[in-house]
């Protein structure tokens, strides 16, 4: 096979009865090979701003305080040519109707990540990916979502996706990057404006992908790539 990717999953507001409107699900890859390489650069990040090197890196802590810093995990992430983002927003679940397509919500869930990842899937390259599920059921949602992955993707012997497991998000780096994409996705789809340094985050964000983040990007978008999903 070829190139090893790992890729780095998070969500926000996923659940079905969080009376949160929308829901977001994103992913940061990188080539394996690289993946001790980037983690040193972000700790480095962190130190410079005088920050312990495990400081865990989350949306909910940005902040004026720490704007700076956070400016310069976004500015890293758009600048290194190995780091690679897909985000899917749903912007209302109230809009689902899952009796209709007979489903419950957890199917969806999984049809949602699949969704989600068969964009940064390449047959000719393995994949390890790496999952933050902050829910009781964790185990058995990874192990759920391995098999719906390689099933929808025909990869009946996992010679492709190799592996799907669960992390601890303060001890990985590039998730951290994916919490905080994430983050400001729904922040932005849920139309909250109560923090001025996130919504000058997000204007980074928007500034340096160049793209409005309420809309598709082109399909084939390889740097920063997002889906707007509507039900049918």
């Amino acid at each position: 096979m070829g190139l090893a990717i790992n890729v780095y999953c998070d969500e926000s507001c996923h659940l079905e009865n969080d009376r949160q409107k929308a829901m977001v699900l994103g992913a940061v890859w990188c080539p394996e090979d690289r993946r001790r390489e980037i983690a040193e650069r972000i700790r480095e990040i962190k130190v410079r701003h005088k920050l312990e090197a495990g400081f865990e890196a989350k949306w909910t802590k940005v902040g004026a305080a720490k704007l700076a810093f956070y400016r310069d995990l976004v500015d890293f992430f758009f600048d290194d040519d190995d780091l690679h983002f897909r985000g899917l927003v749903v912007p209302n679940k109230d809009s689902l109707d899952h009796e209709k397509h007979s489903q419950d919500h957890d199917t969806w869930y999984y049809k949602m990540y699949f969704t989600l990842l068969k964009v940064c899937l390449d047959p000719h390259k393995t994949y390890k990916i790496y999952i933050d599920i902050k829910d009781t059921r964790g185990a058995e949602k990874v192990e759920k979502l391995h098999d719906v992955l390689c099933m929808n993707a025909y990869d009946f012997s996992r010679k492709v996706i190799q592996d799907v497991k669960r992390v601890r998000s303060h001890e990985v780096e590039q998730m951290q990057i994916t919490d905080l994409l994430v983050g400001a996705l729904s922040y932005l789809h849920r139309g909250l404006k109560d923090s001025a340094a996130k919504l000058e985050l997000i204007d980074r964000i928007r500034r340096r992908s160049r793209y409005s983040l309420l809309k598709n990007t082109l399909y084939a978008e390889s740097k920063f790539n997002l889906l707007v999903w509507q039900a049918s």
